[in-house]
Parts: C-alpha cells; sequence; structure tokens
C-alpha cells in the first residue's frame, strides 16, 4: 500500500489523501467491515463497495466532529482509496450556503459601490461599508470551520489511523 498527499491537501478545508492497494473493491468493503466491527466501541460508520463513512464515537457530538469519507475507484488495475476529512453533510452544506450568501452579498455591495462612482451618483454611500462587512463574515466563516477542524484534529487523527489499519491489516494476509 502506498500513500499520497500534498501540501494543498493538509490546508484545505476538508483534508484529503489518496492510498492505493491491490485488494478489490468488494474485499476491501468486507475487510472494512470485519475491521470496523472489530472497533465498534472505538468507531462508528457505514460502508458499501463504492463509498464508506467513518466517525469516531464519543461522548460529545460538537459540529466540526470529524467523518472519514473513503471513496473506492479502480485506477490501472489498482484500487484507489479517496479518503476526505469533513464535518456532517448537514454542517458542511451549512458552511457552503454562508459562503455562497456572504460572497453573494459581497459582489452586489461593490457593484453598487462601483457603479455607483462611474456615474458619480451618492445613493448607497453605504455599499463599500457593507462589502467590506461581507468579506469579514466570509473570514469569521473560514476561521470557525478552521476551529472546528483544530478542534477534531485528535479525532482526525484516529480517523487517518483507522484507514491506514483497516487497509494495511488486511493487505498483509493477501501478500
Amino acid at each position: 500500500m502506498t500513500t499520497e498527499e500534498t501540501t494543498l491537501d493538509r490546508i484545505r478545508t476538508r483534508p484529503r489523501f489518496k492510498m492505493f492497494t491491490h485488494l478489490t473493491k468488494e474485499e476491501y468493503a468486507d475487510n472494512l467491515k470485519k475491521y470496523l466491527a472489530e472497533h465498534k466501541s472505538e468507531f462508528s460508520g457505514n460502508i458499501n463497495k463504492e463509498v464508506a463513512t467513518i466517525w469516531v464515537e464519543t461522548k460529545y457530538d460538537n459540529y466540526w466532529k470529524p467523518r472519514l469519507a473513503l471513496r473506492v475507484e479502480m485506477e490501472d488495475d489498482e484500487t484507489v482509496i479517496r479518503g476526505i476529512f469533513g464535518p456532517s453533510s448537514a454542517v458542511w452544506t451549512f458552511f457552503m450556503f454562508l459562503y455562497f450568501t456572504f460572497s453573494i452579498f459581497w459582489m452586489t455591495f461593490f457593484t453598487m459601490y462601483y457603479v455607483e462612482k462611474q456615474i458619480k451618483s451618492a445613493e448607497y454611500p453605504w455599499a463599500l461599508s457593507a462589502s467590506f462587512v461581507m468579506l469579514f463574515f466570509i473570514l469569521l466563516t473560514y476561521i470557525a470551520a478552521r476551529f472546528g477542524q483544530h478542534k477534531g484534529k485528535d479525532e482526525m487523527l484516529k480517523l487517518r489511523q483507522f484507514a491506514e489499519e483497516s487497509t494495511l491489516q488486511f493487505e498483509k494476509k493477501i501478500i
């Protein structure tokens, strides 16, 4: 098994990695189910032969409770496992909604300011200030996501270890 990870993968909002193995999709899914059953006190998840979602069992459930999505694909007669860390889909959708909304408002307010300056009007003197407020909200959303990532770092490390161990444990039996 080999693993690929770039610097960009570590600084993304949803960090990711890629592993290569000689197991088939079905073997990998079966082995993942067995490994999850052996460690059910520590991890939970949903697994099928294409996608698996794994999370760490904890007493608390904060907004950045990390989940590891494992997508299994075939590439050049080798099985590729792509891992993406992120929050639940509801939290991820909410953060994307915030980014989208604040970005649209920023573009609207900045366009209002720019057009006002082009036609030498004074109808929207607040537009430039409002665009800076939207930039601040975008930055605040990003900081909240990074804070959540920092808070869930230990769980992300456990999930990464889960991905590597679950693949290595069964790959050694085949080789």
